[in-house]
């Protein structure tokens, strides 16, 4: 495809075009993963995540400017709530990142949700994909900040950092098992604000009060910044690099990324046989007639399931025209 050698010799506007393409699941996507494919997993991906108000633009903004001086490349992924009216991401990326704008060794996109309850779109998967092998060194994923269903930055994130303030108290109380799965860094924004000392003393305690704390192999760190002010953010950074030392000298890294290719197989043949099963369903009056007694009540859905697998006849049809 002519767009993605584009991407590949640089073309920003390209890649900006292939991830609309990504976004909107166009016919194209499967032509445009197997051509990057064997571009990616180069870049280092890095999760910032908490809830609303907590600073994580901001935090995403500055640690930009940092890794941009060590001379790197970055990507953001930012997630916004969907507009009620058009789908589409209610901030701008403008509005976000001003003074990278201009600069072309960052690239930035705010993604709607479109519904996604665990706190990124469904296609983030493949717009890393292409920011990596588009080059970028870095790329920062900053989810819409949904509170404790931040699941999918875990999959998506070599190293999560949950941002909170002091304001979050109430918050925590309502996280606390979900801090300790997600988290690989926890940083107290806005730390010159009353409570501050005061959270990262009961974040402290949380975490030695976790099963597996003495045992981890990394000891999560919690750190204090006041980002608007780019105070801590050089130190989240080399916290940050740590991290992802630790990640490769353990081999966790490598590991970890088996995982989020096998996730990604087995989901991609999921969405697969589910579209055309349901096209089949619509197609075949042996099999909608089932859909049709579970939607009367006639019978339950496992009753219904267990009788079409058991039907080895009705299976082997089926099953031939879902593969073809």
């Amino acid at each position: 495809m002519e767009l993605v050698d584009k991407m590949l010799a640089g073309d920003v506007l390209s890649l900006a075009r292939l991830i609309s393409l990504v976004e909107r699941e166009a016919a194209e996507v499967p032509a445009i993963m197997k051509q990057i494919y064997p571009h990616t997993g180069k870049g280092y991906n890095i999760g910032i995540t908490g809830p609303p108000g907590a600073g994580k633009s901001t935090t995403v903004d500055k640690l930009t400017a940092h890794i941009r001086k060590a001379g790197h490349t970055v990507g953001i992924i930012a997630a916004d709530p969907s507009s009620p009216f058009t789908g589409g991401a209610v901030l701008g990326d403008r509005i976000r990142m001003q003074q990278h704008y201009l600069d072309s060794g960052v690239f930035i996109r705010s993604m709607a949700t479109r519904g996604s309850l665990g706190g990124l779109p469904k296609t983030t998967g493949g717009v890393i994909k292409l920011l990596s092998a588009a080059g970028k060194d870095y790329t920062l994923i900053e989810t819409v900040g949904v509170g404790q269903n931040e699941i999918d930055i875990m999959e998506s994130a070599d190293t999560v950092v949950v941002v909170l303030v002091p304001e979050s108290g109430d918050t925590i109380q309502t996280m606390k098992a979900g801090l300790l799965e997600i988290a690989d860094i926890l940083v107290v924004n806005k730390a010159d604000r009353p409570g501050a000392d005061s959270l990262v003393t009961e974040l402290m305690t949380m975490l030695h009060m976790s099963s597996n704390y003495k045992d981890a192999q990394w000891q999560v760190p919690v750190l204090t910044a006041q980002a608007m002010n780019d105070i801590g953010i050089a130190e989240l950074l080399e916290q940050i690099e740590k991290h992802r030392a630790e990640l490769e000298r353990s081999g966790l890294l490598e590991r970890e990324r088996r995982q989020q290719r096998r996730r990604e197989f087995l989901a991609t043949i999921e969405d697969k046989v589910t579209g055309k099963l349901l096209t089949l369903i619509a197609q075949d009056t042996k099999l909608s007639s089932f859909v049709t007694r579970v939607e009367e009540g006639k019978i339950d859905p496992y009753s219904a399931a267990e009788e079409i697998l058991r039907n080895g006849t009705l299976l082997a049809d089926w099953s031939h025209q879902l593969v073809n």
